[in-house]
């Protein structure tokens, strides 16, 4: 199965940003991509990167943008992952990704679960912690275990998509480095990023396509100068192997394929799941363990 992840900027206006966003996905298609990815909040800027009730605005637009990003998936005959805010109710929000059949139709949606709250991610100002689950989406391609940015750090979210029969690991992804840090912290935070996601597909024998943006966004209300999102998405196998990565500066597709066997292969040399104790894990239904 051929794969695509579209890495891309904000172009200042939702309008210009999801036209050069359908440009790319057609593009994808005609290269034979099957299985299309978006990064996070792909449609606006970031906008969390200060608390502004104005934002909220945005989510109103969600049920017209799931029939509008259905009719993309089935104009070009690819299950698509989309990232969009979703409004559930006045004062109730939600980081919700909506992943598309062939035929446009929806195959399921995942509503993030972890949501940060830290200087440039005020999140939590936005988003009410999702409450679907884990639960992988069946679709033509695979049944896809996907997850939101924040999800990627945590490898309790990774394992339970996986024993619920997850082919894949899908994280669309909005990172990226504040300009007053050291050369060194930047490339600590950036190893550390490909490294928990890289874990996550060691440990549960699985591949992970993570979809990050690009270019440098303003912070709107003028407390910090804003963030440098630093791409870098990447596509990996089910040993944590290395597809396709893209660089820190450029838009791009990225294209990788996947083998489904593969994870089965891969699981019979390295039998992490016949191995664990699960007897023994009762601490980690707690907050901590004294």
């Amino acid at each position: 199965m051929k794969t695509a992840l579209i890495q891309q900027k904000y172009y200042d206006s939702k309008e210009l940003t999801i036209s050069v966003t359908r440009q790319k996905i057609q593009e994808a298609a005609q290269n034979s991509a099957q299985l299309v990815i978006l990064q996070e909040l792909h449609q606006t800027e970031y906008f969390c990167q200060s608390e502004d009730t104005a934002f909220l605005s945005y989510a109103n637009d969600f049920d017209n943008d799931v029939v509008f990003w259905g009719n993309v998936a089935k104009e070009n005959g690819v299950v698509l992952v989309t990232s969009l805010f979703e409004r559930r109710a006045a004062g109730l929000y939600h980081n919700t990704a909506v992943v598309f059949e062939k035929d446009g139709s929806v195959a399921g949606k995942y509503r993030k679960m972890h949501i940060p709250d830290d200087p440039g991610f005020y999140e939590k100002f936005y988003f009410t912690p999702g409450d679907l689950g884990f639960e992988p989406i069946q679709t033509s391609v695979g049944k896809l275990g996907v997850l939101v940015c924040w999800d990627q750090w945590y490898p309790e979210a990774a394992r339970i998509m996986t024993l619920k029969g997850a082919e894949i690991l899908i994280y669309p992804t909005a990172i990226g480095w504040f300009e007053a840090d050291s050369e060194a912290e930047k490339n600590r935070q950036l190893d550390s990023w490909i490294t928990i996601q890289r874990s996550h597909a060691i440990a549960n024998a699985i591949p992970v396509l993570s979809c990050n943006r690009v270019g440098f966004e303003a912070d709107s209300a003028g407390v910090m100068a804003g963030t440098r999102f630093w791409g870098n998405s990447f596509i990996c196998g089910a040993q944590g192997e290395i597809l396709a990565h893209a660089n820190a500066l450029d838009e791009t597709i990225l294209y990788a394929e996947i083998a489904h066997e593969r994870t089965k292969e891969v699981r019979d040399i390295w039998p992490f799941l016949r191995d664990r104790r699960i007897e023994a894990y009762g601490c980690l239904l707690k907050r901590y363990c004294d």
